[in-house]
């Protein structure tokens, strides 16, 4: 079975719904590319031609599973005389259809998840009990998957054995399969010493894996990425240039770095590095 490609996030409060930019990038088994600038899903074919995929949805992340479905959801506000929010989860196949998984309700998501294993478990910090990370089986069973004193996670991913790595309050987290919980750097920096800042809120975003079982993770607030090897070892891999910020990336299936950045005015583009050290920005 084909391994997910995976780029997800937990909302947690109103404050946290609107206060970061988006992390979803995923790459389709043709090659194309899709990522989110919080107004639409776009489209970079295998040929670096760009188009938008699925207009007007405000999706924070994207998952894409095995026969090339795309994932992700559309959230709005109502505004301040009803102080309410809302979400659907809409799905994009690979010939162009699109359609709603889950049509429009009130509320955030706290039953169905863009964090996925390849056998198509779910995966999600419940907000009503935040010491608790839920998973929910492809039959739709929603049980308790760990339990442990996380204390605000945000961003998380699946590996395709179901190995969940996240941000909690700063540090990088390990969930195994089996549902133990292990912290692999508390405070997670490109600094040394971090700094006493790094446990705030959109510090840290997206995170993301390659073959070798490193995890990267996006370090928004010092325009860096970081590698965390098996054996737990911090480099930086890459810097955003002046006014940029890393959200999310991914590696493709020719071993090529993908980066989502925004900037400080809100502009959002891609960034590809090439294993040779070559750039292109999209």
């Amino acid at each position: 079975m084909k391994a997910l490609l995976y780029a997800s996030f937990i909302l947690y409060t109103c404050a946290s719904a609107i206060a970061h930019p988006g992390v979803g990038i995923v790459q389709d088994s043709r090659g194309n590319v899709f990522y989110t600038d919080l107004s639409q899903v776009w489209k970079i074919s295998s040929d670096g031609k760009k188009s938008v995929a699925v207009p007007n949805v405000h999706t924070h992340e994207l998952c894409i599973d095995s026969d090339d479905n795309l994932y992700g959801e559309h959230l709005w506000y109502e505004g301040d005389a009803t102080k309410k929010w809302g979400h659907r989860v809409w799905r994009l196949t690979r010939d162009g259809n699109l359609s709603d998984v889950i049509r429009a309700r009130q509320g955030f998501r706290n039953d169905y998840s863009f964090v996925r294993d390849a056998a198509g478990n779910m995966y999600w910090a419940d907000f009503n009990d935040k010491t608790v990370i839920r998973k929910r089986s492809p039959d739709g069973n929603i049980g308790a998957h760990a339990t442990a004193d996380f204390k605000d996670v945000r961003w998380m991913i699946a590996t395709a054995d179901g190995t969940l790595y996240l941000i909690d309050s700063g540090s990088l987290r390990r969930i195994t399969p089996e549902g133990k919980v292990e912290t692999i750097i508390a405070g997670l920096s490109s600094k040394n010493p971090a700094p006493d800042n790094v446990s705030q809120r959109h510090y840290l975003q997206g995170l993301w894996t390659d073959r070798d079982c490193n995890v990267y993770v996006a370090v928004s607030e010092e325009q860096a990425v970081v590698r965390v090897t098996p054996d737990r070892a911090v480099s930086v891999v890459a810097r955003s240039p002046a006014f940029w910020h890393p959200s999310g990336g991914m590696f493709d299936r020719e071993g090529n770095l993908w980066l989502l950045e925004y900037s400080t005015v809100n502009s959002v583009r891609v960034r590809r590095i090439d294993k040779s050290g070559g750039e292109r920005t999209f």
